[in-house]
């Protein structure tokens, strides 16, 4: 049986990145794995996992998903299949968005907000936003995506707002810039995360390679 990974693609961001990646993951766990860009809802209800990237402006990012007709079958996605999250596709996920005063997809409790312009690290110095680089991100929850992957283990962020949840239960990564933060929350078939695994080497590969075996039906 064909395990089809559909890549949200409603034109924002540079999707190649994240497609390549999960096909050099995906032929390393089965033969069958297909990978393959869903710019139409038929191509990600038809998909048995999803990944939701993205990059840019939150306002943008919702007005291009329902030029596209594509709100109602993520939301489908999102609530029966294995659902990956990638950076805008995490903060897409909340309710609403500082960023333009944007409302987002409502399917997590919770607010995105931009981090404040005073931000100081821990030598004194002034810290800039966006922050971009390199980061560590403490695993504060067992989860089956962090199989593998060395608690502390340092991804590759570029953003400027991050999630608040509002039910602190759905954090599973958290990264400090100034002050902690939310990078990576779960619930149930859902996991997503404020980094690029995509461009975080091998430790990105890996949370990719076991997403692509993930059975949340089975935790």
């Amino acid at each position: 049986m064909t395990n089809r990974i559909a890549v949200v693609d409603y034109g924002m961001g540079n999707l190649r990145s994240v497609e390549q990646a999960l096909r050099h993951v995906a032929a390393q766990v089965s033969d069958d794995a297909d990978v393959v860009l869903a710019s139409t809802p038929d191509l990600i209800e038809s998909a048995d996992r999803i990944v939701f990237p993205g990059q840019g402006a939150m306002r943008d990012c919702m007005a291009e998903l329902d030029a596209r007709d594509l709100r109602q079958a993520v939301i489908a996605a999102a609530a029966s299949k294995p659902f990956l999250g990638i950076c805008i596709g995490l903060q897409m996920l909340f309710e609403h968005s500082e960023e333009g005063d944007a409302a987002g997809l409502g399917i997590l409790p919770g607010q995105v907000k931009r981090f404040a312009p005073n931000l100081m690290g821990a030598d004194g110095q002034r810290l800039k936003v966006p922050h971009m680089g390199w980061n560590q991100v403490v695993q504060t929850k067992p989860h089956p995506l962090w199989n593998g992957i060395a608690d502390q283990a340092f991804f590759y962020f570029v953003h400027s707002y991050h999630v608040v949840p509002d039910e602190s239960d759905l954090i599973v990564g958290q990264t400090d810039y100034g002050h902690p933060f939310a990078a990576a929350v779960a619930q149930d078939n859902i996991f997503a995360i404020q980094c690029h695994p995509e461009k975080s080497a091998r430790d990105g590969l890996q949370l990719l390679h076991n997403f692509i075996g993930w059975n949340p039906k089975a935790a």
